[in-house]
């Protein structure tokens, strides 16, 4: 009510009819923004005070808080796991396995398929090998399998979608049917695999070792191994010479 009534007060100021009032506005809005005038030396010590406490805390939170409840939710947690910015968001019946070394951040979802697989002995898992990097708004929708081999690196936005989540027919989609179960699809990423800024994986794809995919691709079938690929579709546009 407080900040209605403020924006209110405001809004008549700035549209008065009267030339003084609107001059008054100007001149509380620019006392406003004048702020406090502090020396050089006082803001950069005020700087490294905040970043200090701030990084402090982080790791205390990390370290205490965070990353034990994450290893809680895993099936297998190898050592040395950094997870950084909180806690990944994980939803429905997924099986996590990380390796040794994998960096985690915190904004990232990772979601089982709720709906039973098609082979019902099939409990919806994510290997993670050793030394990943899963990067910042990562999502990960798993059916079946998704695969991360060592060394892969997967930065921020990526999306890899084992299913969809919604079936194809709109009647359905607006009752709140499940996804069709033809439509679901394994995910491999295979050694030293990188997926630069904001790709998508479709369900059904294996990415060959050592394949670097460009930044917004669109991954619908498989890529060779040691390629750089881009577009939507991806497709191989350069041979990676060791």
């Amino acid at each position: 009510m407080a900040t209605a009534t403020s924006f209110d007060f405001k809004t008549w100021l700035r549209s008065h009819p009267n030339p003084k009032m609107r001059r008054l506005f100007t001149m509380l809005k620019r006392a406003r923004a004048a702020g406090i005038p502090t020396p050089s030396v006082y803001n950069k010590v005020m700087y490294r005070l905040i970043t200090m406490l701030k990084g402090g805390f982080d790791t205390i939170t990390r370290l205490f808080i965070y990353t034990p409840a994450f290893k809680g939710r895993l099936a297998r947690c190898g050592h040395s796991l950094y997870l950084y910015s909180g806690l990944p968001l994980v939803t429905g019946p997924l099986k996590i396995e990380l390796g040794n070394e994998c960096r985690v951040s915190g904004h990232t979802t990772l979601s089982g398929r709720t709906t039973p697989h098609p082979d019902r002995s099939v409990i919806p898992t994510l290997k993670v090998g050793s030394n990943v990097d899963i990067g910042w708004q990562v999502s990960i929708a798993v059916a079946g399998k998704v695969e991360i081999q060592d060394n892969v690196r997967i930065a921020g936005r990526c999306q890899l979608f084992g299913y969809s989540g919604h079936p194809l027919n709109a009647e359905q989609r607006a009752l709140g049917a499940p996804d069709e179960d033809h439509r679901l699809g394994d995910i491999v990423l295979e050694q030293d695999v990188w997926l630069a800024t904001g790709v998508t994986v479709q369900p059904g794809v294996t990415i060959g070792r050592g394949t670097i995919v460009a930044a917004g691709s669109v991954v619908t079938h498989d890529l060779p191994a040691n390629v750089i690929a881009a577009g939507s579709p991806a497709k191989a546009v350069k041979q990676i010479t060791q």
